[in-house]
């Protein structure tokens, strides 16, 4: 027996897909070939990345759990690909070549399928992990819009949504509890149906869920009248996540069994939470890094000053040099954005604006056309030293 994907990963069949990128991302530092000094390290490698490609996608991995490891590795072998395109209809290559669109269906419905035309191929004996596991409710996604300070300091907000719930009237059963109860004709009470069709490779099985009974194997005398048989209702939800200190826009929460409820007793789905961040009046954000233009008068630019520059957490002292030019840039050092997981901060960007007065009294004019003279600048007196410098910026 081959080592198989969960235990290549160290986690259990019921992990999570975070789970499952989070043991990989940890494997795959400790057995890069660039950086582990294990001999094996390459062949390892390929293994994590193999398990990882695997049990990420959602229908290779029902596949290789309904198949277990050496069947599943022996299907790819001879040409199978549990790809988006589903079931039987994505097995072009190999012996399967020929099967494509044949009515063969997904990998999802009763548990049949893929596991009945296995069972003819290479015959019966999945044993272990080839049973089914049932499966998880599917995952929801709302918003979130929080402040640039929340984003800041990290926060607990509160929120509300509109989910699927399981109906309180019939417990998710769909019908009345006082309803008579029926074994499925069609089905004969197993909850699945059965087709055999011939192929070149011989006779093949699908087996999926009795259309009639939808898996039941029992028909009620009535549905729920709450529900309308689907077992579920739509129910407002108020949920609190936690926003973790330097979340940037467009990143996304996850709160894991907050999704959708499974239809066949499995773990409910999770819900994301996709965030965004309000524009601020004073601050630009560039990932970790925040930009704030500081207006500053003439005399400030030209003699230098000690000013104090708004930051996210307060005041911060900063020193204009003399000379300070329109449009330089100075860095702060730290006192940007918290980087996630507590790995520093980013800095903060000034960039200086030398501000024009909009009017000079009689002194401050006669100051300044003598400093221009001073220079060597020649200017006409009607047009002033204010209009020159205000063209110049």
């Amino acid at each position: 027996m081959s080592e198989d994907f969960y235990d290549v990963l160290g986690v259990s069949p019921d992990a999570s897909t975070e789970e499952i990128k989070q043991a990989y991302r940890t494997k795959a530092t400790e057995y890069h070939p660039d950086v582990s000094d294990d001999p094996d390290a390459e062949e390892k490698f390929k293994k994590i990345q193999k398990a990882k490609q695997v049990l990420t996608d959602e229908e290779k991995r029902e596949a290789y759990d309904q198949m277990g490891h050496d069947r599943y590795e022996q299907a790819e072998k001879h040409g199978f690909d549990a790809s988006e395109s589903g079931g039987a209809g994505g097995m072009g290559g190999g012996p399967f070549g020929g099967m494509g669109g044949g009515g063969m269906g997904g990998m999802g419905g009763g548990g049949g399928g893929l596991g009945d035309l296995f069972e003819q191929v290479f015959g019966g004996g999945g044993g272990g992990r080839g049973r089914r596991r049932p499966r998880k409710g599917r995952d929801l996604r709302t918003e979130l819009e929080i402040d640039l300070e929340e984003a800041y300091e990290g926060a607990e907000k509160q929120f509300s949504l509109e989910r699927p719930e399981e109906c309180d009237v019939c417990e998710g059963e769909g019908h009345p509890p006082e309803a008579d109860a029926e074994t499925c004709s069609e089905c004969q009470g197993r909850g699945q149906v059965t087709q055999v069709q011939q192929t070149p490779l011989g006779r093949v099985q699908q087996t999926t869920a009795c259309p009639r009974c939808e898996g039941e194997g029992t028909i009620y005398s009535e549905t729920c009248g709450e529900c309308r048989g689907e077992g579920y209702v739509r129910n407002e939800a108020t949920l609190t996540v936690e926003v973790p200190a330097g979340i940037q826009e467009g990143q996304t929460l996850r709160m894991e069994g907050e999704g959708a409820p499974s239809p066949e007793g499995g773990p409910r789905g999770d819900l994301l939470i996709d965030v965004s961040i309000r524009d601020h009046e004073e601050f630009e954000r560039e990932g970790d890094d925040l930009r704030y233009r500081l207006p500053v008068s003439f005399p400030q630019a030209t003699f230098g000053d000690t000013v104090e520059v708004p930051t996210l957490e307060g005041g911060a002292e900063f020193e204009i040099p003399q000379g300070t030019q329109s449009g330089e840039t100075f860095r702060l050092e730290g006192k940007g954005m918290p980087r996630l997981r507590g790995r520093g901060q980013g800095d903060l960007y000034v960039k200086v604006q030398v501000v024009t007065p909009e009017s000079l009294n009689e002194d401050q004019r006669e100051a300044l056309e003598e400093f221009a003279e001073a220079g060597g600048d020649e200017i006409e007196v009607k047009e002033g030293f204010f209009e020159k410098i205000k063209r110049a910026f």
